[in-house]
């Protein structure tokens, strides 16, 4: 983990090296570091260090570094802690070899053990390093062939990015369960983890797929399988701008994501409507069990989509979170669907539970946001969110996204198997073209949010509650809050206030209430009166208009009427910018949380 770039052609290649990292800054790390081949050729240049893009930049200012190949990585920690001896790029013992790597080696301290037996020497605590000395053991005179060895000896995730002064006029990539893209150039061509880092300089695309091997030059790319099988992939071109992934004024991405939430839930509704798979709603037509798993608030708008799923389509739903999902036994027959929930497509646990569920006879959806990922190639059926990049590691737009395109699925399903009626269809889908507007509204109270966030920013810990299907709002709220503010907070359903958390309760707690205006309004009510009466500070999030709510909270925040199906997209609205609020307040990075990364590609 987490980013990598990799450049061969005319320009210098540190400024694109630099640049790519910086666009991957969103994945989230905690160390950076470059590898170039000098012009000579006969010396690699690495140049690494803790902290941010700019504290490498300020690093190599004023260093005289040329060359036209090289690799750069920003670094997750897995395997030791940050520092500069465990950051990439990796150097091989001779220093021929450097080598940069996302994912995990699970036989790394076998192959680690081999290799200090043959006289190598370690300079860190990583897994990588172990990648960097085997290819110069097993180097046969050629670095592709010699690729083709190595993959052979992994074992576990990882995309690869290698060059040598062996053969200083090529790159060499090897992927498996961790994503890397080929940018294809003129006279250049490009490796990277996702398209944003080289998108400045082109728009053609080649994906690599697990188990491929490729060979860039300046001039060309090969790709292979791992059996040493020449294949032909075409190049897919992108049709959004680098702008996209600007700020455009705001302060940050994540504000600026939020901000956004009323065009890509509008985008989701269009999209969805034009790209409907009629086999798909054939195939859950005659579905007698549906898994979801997903990770983080992936999961959390799976758990609304189970509602939506078992209310419309009539089809029993068990959510589950993807790690736990594939260590346990399951029930799977060929009337079994799986559907997989993740942002980029890339989620590890997310993508091989699925694969494992596929294998043994299940029916596979993906929910994606990132066309050509892994997960929308490797499902039978897949669905996207038409979000656009999200840069900030803290999801917002693609949540809300997600809610749109499972309510849409349900509703879709339901029609295809008779459980729901037209009328009701048409009820519910008339409201959700009104849910832009709707966010739009909300997000105008803004300032009002950020004043309730300054009262509240030094508590210690929050509870957040809900019930029924504003439930995992509830949970999505506090995730919100602990990821970008690092605040204790806990999202509960209401009801099971009494069996525990409401012990917790104090003069100094804050309590989110998302209490809308729905069938559970009355039992959220008695929650709340159970929080007044042992002196919690309750926040509500409550339906326009709702004037008794006011009397019994400390804080409201008013969201727009619409049917209760469709509040969950409204009540989070608040939560993500109460959450932002407190974070910057408290002067956080809200944008590259600590110790999270966007994209988890390792299990």
């Amino acid at each position: 983990m987490c980013g990598i770039i990799g450049y061969i052609g005319k320009r210098n290649a540190v400024p694109v090296l630099l640049y790519g990292l910086q666009r991957l800054e969103y994945r989230g790390y905690d160390s950076a570091g470059v590898a170039v081949i000098d012009k000579t050729g006969n010396r690699i240049i690495v140049e690494k260090q803790v902290g941010k893009i700019k504290d490498l930049q300020e690093h190599l200012w004023g260093k005289k570094i040329e060359g036209h190949l090289g690799v750069g990585h920003s670094r997750w920690a897995t395997h030791g802690e940050p520092t500069v001896e465990n950051a990439h790029p990796h150097t091989s013992q001779k220093g021929t070899i450097s080598i940069v790597h996302n994912g995990i080696i699970e036989n790394y301290l076998q192959l680690k053990q081999e290799l200090i037996q043959k006289g190598y020497k370690f300079r860190s605590d990583t897994d990588t390093e172990v990648i960097a000395h085997l290819f110069e053991e097993l180097y046969t005179g050629d670095l592709l062939d010699t690729a083709f060895k190595v993959a052979k000896k992994l074992e576990g995730a990882y995309a690869v990015g290698v060059i040598s002064t062996y053969q200083p006029d090529r790159i060499v990539a090897i992927k498996k369960g961790s994503p890397l893209i080929i940018g294809i150039g003129k006279d250049e061509n490009f490796i990277a983890s996702d398209i944003p880092a080289v998108l400045e300089y082109t728009k053609e695309f080649i994906t690599l797929e697990d188990g491929e091997i490729a060979l860039i030059t300046r001039d060309k790319v090969e790709i292979y399988t791992k059996d040493g099988k020449r294949i032909d992939k075409k190049p897919f071109r992108v049709s959004w701008d680098v702008s996209v992934a600007e700020k455009a004024g705001y302060k940050h991405f994540m504000q600026k994501e939020i901000h956004e939430q009323p065009r890509t839930v509008a985008d989701t509704i269009t999209g969805f409507s034009s790209s409907k798979d009629e086999k798909l709603f054939e195939m859950l037509k005659d579905t007698d069990r549906l898994y979801i798993i997903a990770c983080g608030t992936s999961y959390h708008a799976a758990l609304v989509g189970k509602f939506w799923i078992e209310k419309f389509a009539k089809i029993p739903v068990e959510v589950d979170y993807a790690s736990e999902f594939r260590y346990r036994d399951r029930i799977i027959d060929d009337k079994t669907a799986v559907l997989g929930i993740s942002q980029s497509g890339e989620t590890a646990d997310t993508r091989f539970a699925l694969l494992d569920a596929k294998e043994e006879g299940a029916k596979t959806i993906g929910l994606v946001n990132v066309v050509g990922s892994s997960l929308s190639r490797e499902a039978d059926y897949v669905l996207y969110t038409y979000c656009g990049p999200e840069i900030g590691v803290a999801a917002t737009k693609t949540f809300t996204a997600q809610l749109v395109a499972l309510l849409l699925l349900a509703l879709e399903t339901g029609i295809k198997k008779g459980t729901t009626t037209y009328t009701d269809y048409e009820k519910i889908h008339e409201e959700l073209l009104h849910l832009p507007s709707k966010i739009e509204q909300l997000l105008q109270k803004d300032e009002e949010i950020k004043e309730i966030a300054y009262r509240y920013m030094n508590a210690s810990d929050f509870l957040f509650l809900g019930r029924n299907i504003n439930y995992p709002i509830a949970l999505e709220g506090a995730l919100k809050l602990k990821e970008i503010s690092y605040i204790h907070a806990e999202g509960y359903p209401a009801g099971e206030m009494k069996h525990g958390p409401i012990a917790l309760i104090d003069e100094k707690m804050p309590v989110v209430c998302v209490i809308p205006q729905d069938r559970n309004y009355e039992k959220m009510l008695s929650n709340l009166q159970e929080v007044k009466a042992r002196k919690g500070k309750v926040i509500s999030v409550a339906t326009e208009g709702d004037r008794q709510i006011k009397e019994l909270s400390d804080e409201v925040i008013y969201i727009p009427k619409t049917s209760d199906y469709l509040y969950p997209a409204l009540t989070v609205v608040p939560l993500q910018m109460l959450s932002y609020h407190i974070a910057t307040l408290l002067g956080k990075d809200v944008d590259q949380p600590r110790n999270l990364a966007k994209t988890v590609t390792v299990e």
